[in-house]
């Protein structure tokens, strides 16, 4: 269920990417016989890209990229302090000693004014529309005072097997099935409340909740940027190329610096397909993003809107797959899809500021062998100026990433076995896509490059990696990092220093310093601090720290930071046979890599969000799809999580019973 719903069986199909971008031992073998440029073990100078040469002086064994022991001015210590939850398969959240959780939200519970109680057994499409949504995934969190605030949960996509009784597909689903599942994607707002003085949250059931909001497939959004109006964008519906439909499989996403939610557009691809066929000048374009032109998919989502079936309307995928802007305090605004952000399969959006105050998002594409990229502003943000700031993402430039290992290929060769200096680490450019209405990509205009933004990353070599999924700064150090989280695909002959391990069915986490630590910079210095797994498989590594006290990892999917930049990691599919969890693992000092489960979600689960709250008290985790996969039904679920019943995706708060701070 999991490959059918969330990604349309993507790895069932061949990699969409067929580029013959070269993988880092290509590029440095082709360095040393040109240049003869390297050095035991580090590279001193590599011409990466269109002239430009990049510093990349030696990396000292389990530090941060550049060398150093511990960040400017921070001693590396952790707080972390929990007796770390042992790997489990039980029906439910296990959290450890001196910690309790609970529901927050689920699926069905009320959201808007109005809206009937959940009824399993009763479900309509107009209820569902005023209900808090199916599967959800990224969590943000805005206050409104010390014990009040909103909660935006995107609901990333649904499983009809598990929320209808005798269901069998999307051809012979009623329409109102397949209503009920296009009103419960997108997603919601709502105001909680804090329980006491503890660090439990409720959702708010009294009062205005004037806040409140569902997002579903059926509300209107606005395109804005550089590619809005295109020919590209146009259909019959909206002849102008300026007005789309609702989101789709939103998954993980991000907050501006002006409090406005960013949410990410990922596997849109599994929703469209054509009865009979698509025009020859689309094929190559969808091909790439794993559209299908021959068939129609298994939803069946045309059978009640058209638009869904790209013979008809073979534009109608090219407006899904952008982050779309979300103003939570406006429950009125439209929300904008962000062309300038370029249009891909979306994992994160997570945002900071340049040293000279320019907005800057980071953004993975998930998918096998896709890439890594950021958006940097023009204009500089504006403390306090809502208008102006809301302008942002619509001027700027658009980047790609280019990694380059720094050790000879004989040194990377799968075994887990670290080369000669110390890391598996090196130096990268960001390659810069599209400024404006410019393009830096021949043979295509600016518009093209955003609608079709893996192909133009293709022409311009960015590097493969292993489903890049989200990326976040640590708020300590400055530093990116980036959940890579599989790539069973990726051979022995295709290893490279920053993928370092082929078969990857456990992930990666990759670490980057952006030159100057500026995220406004094009040039960067990266590592691997951990490649996940059993800590006996020698191909596993912790950033040094001793593999006999760490927890199994596997997996890594989204990521947050605790106030003292502590790494907290959810996993998604966990390929060790136990359920999903949250994990913690110190980035700097004696601790670094030092990886203990804090929490694990219930039976066939993935743990999503994470969020911590400002005041350190409460972690929020999103429980996505429990009791998903095998034949599971609601005639023999898999999962009674959480009410003993039917299994119901749920955001869930956790905290201390005695106050104390997160992991402390």
């Amino acid at each position: 269920m999991t490959c059918q719903y969330r990604c349309g069986n993507a790895c069932d199909h061949p990699v969409p990417n067929t580029s013959a971008n070269s993988y880092f031992g290509d590029i440095i073998a082709e360095q040393i016989s040109r240049r003869g440029m390297l050095r035991a073990g580090a590279l001193g100078a590599l011409v990466v890209g269109a002239g430009a040469a990049l510093s990349a002086a030696p990396a000292a064994a389990h530090t941060h990229p550049g060398g150093h022991g511990h960040w400017p001015g921070w001693g590396g210590g952790s707080r972390l302090r929990f007796t770390p939850v042992p790997p489990n398969k039980d029906d439910k959240v296990t959290v450890p000693p001196g910690y309790e959780s609970s529901v927050v939200v689920r699926w069905g519970d009320p959201v808007l004014p109005g809206a009937p109680a959940f009824d399993f057994e009763k479900q309509t499409a107009a209820a569902q529309a005023r209900q808090f949504g199916y599967n959800c995934d990224f969590v943000s969190f805005f206050p409104l005072g010390k014990d009040r605030a909103l909660l935006w949960v995107n609901h990333e996509y649904t499983n009809e097997e598990l929320m209808f009784r005798g269901y069998t597909g999307g051809a012979t689903a009623t329409e109102e099935q397949i209503k009920i599942a296009m009103a419960a994607h997108g997603g919601s707002l709502v105001e909680i409340v804090r329980a006491g003085r503890s660090g439990q949250w409720k959702l708010e059931t009294r009062g205005s909740r004037r806040f409140n909001r569902r997002i579903t497939t059926s509300t209107r959004m606005e395109l804005t940027g550089p590619a809005a109006g295109h020919p590209l964008l146009r259909t019959q519906a909206d002849p102008k190329g300026r007005t789309v439909l609702g989101m789709l499989n939103n998954c993980a996403g991000g907050v501006s610096p002006w409090d406005t939610i960013l949410t990410a557009e990922e596997n849109f691809n599994q929703y469209f397909g054509a009865s009979a066929g698509v025009p020859a000048e689309a094929q190559p374009a969808l091909a790439r993003y794993g559209i299908s032109t021959s068939a129609l998919p298994g939803r069946r989502w045309d059978r009640v809107e058209e638009r869904f079936d790209l013979t008809k309307h073979p534009n109608e995928a090219n407006r899904h797959g952008w982050i779309v802007e979300i103003d939570p305090y406006d429950p009125h605004a439209a929300p904008r899809k962000r062309t300038h952000l370029g249009r891909f399969k979306h994992e994160a959006a997570n945002s900071s500021l340049s040293k000279d105050g320019r907005a800057v998002i980071y953004m993975g594409d998930d998918e096998r062998f896709d890439y890594i990229y950021k958006f940097v502003s023009t204009e500089r943000y504006h403390r306090g100026s809502r208008r102006h700031n809301m302008t942002l993402l619509d001027h700027g430039t658009l980047y790609v990433a280019r990694l380059t290992g720094d050790s000879p290929p004989a040194e990377i060769d799968g075994s887990g076995e670290l080369p000669s200096d110390g890391a598996f680490d090196g130096s990268g450019v960001w390659i810069p896509l599209v400024r404006g209405d410019k393009s830096y990509v021949p043979g295509m205009t600016a518009a093209e490059v955003l609608i079709h933004t893996r192909l133009a990353a293709d022409k311009v070599g960015a590097t493969k990696m292993d489903r890049p999924e989200d990326m976040e700064r640590n708020p300590k150090t400055g530093a990116i990092y980036v959940a890579l989280t599989n790539n069973t695909a990726r051979t022995a002959a295709q290893v490279d220093e920053a993928n370092p391990r082929p078969g990857n069915k456990h992930g990666h986490v990759l670490e980057i310093v952006e030159d100057r630590n500026d995220v406004g910079a094009t040039k960067f210095r990266w590592s691997v601090p951990l490649v996940c797994g059993d800590p006996s498989d020698p191909t596993t590594y912790f950033a040094g720290f001793d593999k006999s006290k760490v927890s199994p990892i596997s997996c890594p999917d989204n990521l947050a930071f605790d106030s003292d930049g502590n790494l907290w990691i959810s996993t998604d599919g966990n390929a060790l046979g136990t359920n999903d969890g949250l994990f913690a693992m110190p980035v700097e000092g004696r601790e670094r890599g030092y990886v203990r489960q804090f929490l694990t979600v219930p039976l066939a689960a993935e743990t999503c969000g994470p969020l911590i709250t400002p005041d350190q008290r409460t972690v929020f985790v999103a429980v996505q799809h429990p009791g998903e996969g095998g034949t599971a039904s609601p005639e023999n679920p898999v999962s009674r999580w959480p009410d003993g019943d039917q299994p119901r995706p749920s955001v869930v708060s956790v905290w201390h019973r005695h106050g104390k701070e997160i992991g402390s």
